[in-house]
């Protein structure tokens, strides 16, 4: 298992200024705190009691989650090569893609492009799905906070369903999306908590997003984003503790008075076409690949 790959990694021409960027970072975590865990959420659902309480607390992985994908758009802003989508990308898993994932060497499929509008009951919807129109590399992104509950066996079945939508993917950008080409998917989870990476399986730790995004310091500007969220959910949470405290025990609607526990995040869950035919090109379909010097 290879977990190490800044020694091997070449230089990239694009870098993320964490003092330029620090606006744009800040402005993203007042909107998603404001969204679901301001001061004045925090504090009325201390008046109402503990019910409240626990559901107000089960939205900060949601609002994490969140705040990391769109972290990852806005770091990925600074390679112009770039394009990032997450609309519309829910892609089908149909029954013959799954068992050519499952029961094939990659080798046999890598170079296989199924049609995006070919349906099937099952579908997978990426969190990001990030282009390199330079190198017609497409990476098919899963993000996670954390992949500590996860089962090995979890995980494998994640990422056979990610290799089996990568394969209508290319047909997908070339048909729904502008004729933008693929000549290559490559998929990954990436963990915010950066344990139990597997470069070479596909699992990634958000410490590495400069090599899928080929910006410097990306990594560390996803670490300081995190950083201020944490923070900011934090001074919100100790400012309706206060404004409670002076304001005297509040009772909840039965009468009783309500506890504060302490600040908690549960660990994330995995939570027919008119468009032309096109001739399609070799496609390579795999797990991400960590960089080599003067490689792609």
């Amino acid at each position: 298992m290879n977990t190490n790959i800044d020694a091997m990694a070449p230089a990239y021409p694009h870098s993320a200024d964490q003092s330029v960027l620090l606006p744009a970072l800040k402005t993203l975590v007042d909107e998603i705190a404001s969204a679901s865990l301001s001061r004045d959420m925090l504090g009325r659902a201390l008046d109402t009691g503990m019910a409240e309480v626990s559901t107000v607390l089960r939205a900060v992985p949601s609002a994490e989650g969140k705040l990391l994908e769109r972290g990852i758009s806005v770091l990925a802003g600074c390679n112009p090569d770039l394009i990032v989508l997450t609309q519309n990308l829910r892609l089908p898993v149909t029954k013959a893609a799954t068992e050519l994932v499952e029961m094939n060497d990659p080798a046999l499929y890598r170079s296989l492009s199924l049609d995006a509008d070919s349906g099937g009951r099952k579908t997978y919807t990426p969190d990001l799905l990030v282009l390199n129109r330079r190198t017609e590399v497409a990476h098919l992104i899963d993000v996670k906070r954390s992949l500590g509950s996860y089962e090995l066996s979890r995980i494998a079945e994640l990422k056979h369903r990610m290799l089996a939508a990568a394969l209508v993917v290319p047909d997908l950008l070339y048909k729904e999306h502008r004729r933008l080409r693929a000549k290559e998917v490559r998929v990954v989870i990436l963990n915010a908590q950066n344990q139990r990476a597997d470069i070479d399986g596909g699992v990634w730790p958000l410490s590495h997003l400069d090599h899928l995004l080929e910006v410097t310091g990306a990594g560390a500007a996803m670490a300081q984003l995190r950083e201020l969220f944490q923070r900011r959910v934090e001074e919100n949470w100790s400012a309706a503790l206060s404004s409670r405290r002076d304001a005297g025990p509040a009772m909840n609607a039965g009468g009783r008075t309500g506890k504060t526990p302490p600040l908690h995040c549960d660990e994330d869950d995995i939570c027919g076409s008119d468009s032309p035919r096109v001739s399609r090109l070799p496609v390579s379909i795999g797990f991400a690949r960590a960089p080599r010097a003067g490689g792609p």
